[in-house]
């Protein structure tokens, strides 16, 4: 069970320094699930320091294709890695939405991330309107298909998958556990990696989305922003392990 939060645009570097702490400290003892923290790039080497050898994770949020070169305002994954950064995320919905991120280009970044020993989380999922009109199988179908073509096999024990509604990110809409389940049981049809439920996870409904028998943890946003939401969502990924 893989608990990873994403803070997006979030926290300075003097308040992930704080908050990793608490996080090392609450979490010390919690058994039976993987947790991983996604900090802004400008704190990624404050989380790194502070959670050093307590087993949580630190991922970016997002990673370019190219070890280097002229790409302005983009960070290449082997100075990730460099920095002790253990993985990233690709293609959040964000990123496709705001940023004018592809399928195609989304590919490149999982298939960089991965070639420079990344783990990666890339992520799926349709929008309203495109649930409303039927296409939510196509539109995931698609997506995954371009992940799965960007990845040799031996690189796929690194790999996960997140499905997030773009319609239940950020707006206190979630998919139903069925809603959900539907879906991740297509994506692994198309990609047997571990899939993640992301879109407005929070402890109220976190036992109920992760005992789902196709969904193998969870994508967190808002909640992750809080320590004492995020443990309790951990602490839910531990529970939804053991049973």
């Amino acid at each position: 069970m893989l608990i990873a939060g994403n803070w997006k645009m979030f926290k300075t570097a003097a308040q992930t320094i704080s908050f990793c702490a608490e996080l090392r400290k609450r979490l010390h003892g919690v058994r039976d699930v993987e947790v991983v923290v996604c900090p802004p790039y400008t704190s990624l080497d404050e989380a790194v320091r502070v959670l050093a050898g307590s087993g949580i994770e630190v991922f970016a949020q997002n990673a370019h294709w190219e070890r280097e070169g002229a790409f302005t305002g983009e960070i290449a994954p082997a100075m990730l890695a460099e920095i002790g950064v253990t993985g990233s995320l690709v293609a959040h919905s964000e990123r496709r939405q705001l940023f004018a991120e592809t399928d195609g280009s989304s590919a490149r970044r999982i298939g960089g991330a991965l070639d420079a020993g990344l783990r990666v989380i890339a992520c799926v999922g349709e929008t309203e309107t495109e649930r409303e009109a039927g296409e939510t199988e196509n539109v995931l179908r698609r997506q995954v298909e371009a992940i799965a073509a960007a990845v040799d096999e031996e690189d796929r024990n690194r790999l996960a998958v997140a499905y997030e509604p773009v319609w239940a990110i950020g707006t206190g809409r979630t998919a139903t556990p069925e809603q959900a389940e539907e879906a991740h049981a297509l994506i692994r049809s198309l990609l047997d990696v571990p899939l993640l439920y992301g879109g407005s996870v929070k402890p109220e409904n976190a036992d109920e989305l992760l005992t789902q028998p196709d969904v193998d943890g969870a994508l967190v946003g808002g909640a992750s922003l809080e320590v004492d939401s995020f443990v309790a969502i951990c602490e839910a990924g531990a529970r939804a392990s053991r049973s």
